[in-house]
């Protein structure tokens, strides 16, 4: 049975948001989404059922910080931040994606 594009995804979901909350500043969970929902030309979607919970255990290990503020349609919200900690994670899971995808690359074109 093949995998879904969010069980592909699973894997990768740290550096996703690590790398968006760099990028970005400040988000709340649907922003999150949605920024990488259009940023990778809505190839990917992130559940919720996946994001909350990996939001937890990153602010748990952390690597960010959450507080509760309004959004720009005055509703309350969690907005997330990462930390400097979060940051030297970041670089971790980059170098770590670099060479999984280095390695995956050799073997495809190996013929």
């Amino acid at each position: 049975m093949p995998k879904s594009r969010n069980d592909k995804l699973q894997g990768t979901l740290t550096l996703l948001v690590l790398r968006t909350l760099a990028s970005r500043g400040a988000l709340h969970g649907y922003g999150l989404c949605e920024h990488i929902h259009t940023v990778s030309d809505e190839l990917l979607q992130v559940e919720e059922g996946s994001l909350y919970p990996a939001l937890h255990r990153m602010e748990q290990d952390g690597w960010i910080t959450a507080e509760w503020l309004v959004t720009n349609k005055g509703r309350s919200a969690k907005f997330y931040s990462i930390t400097a900690r979060g940051q030297q994670q970041l670089a971790d899971e980059e170098a770590t994606w670099d060479r999984l995808t280095r390695g995956v690359t050799r073997v495809l074109r190996y013929s």
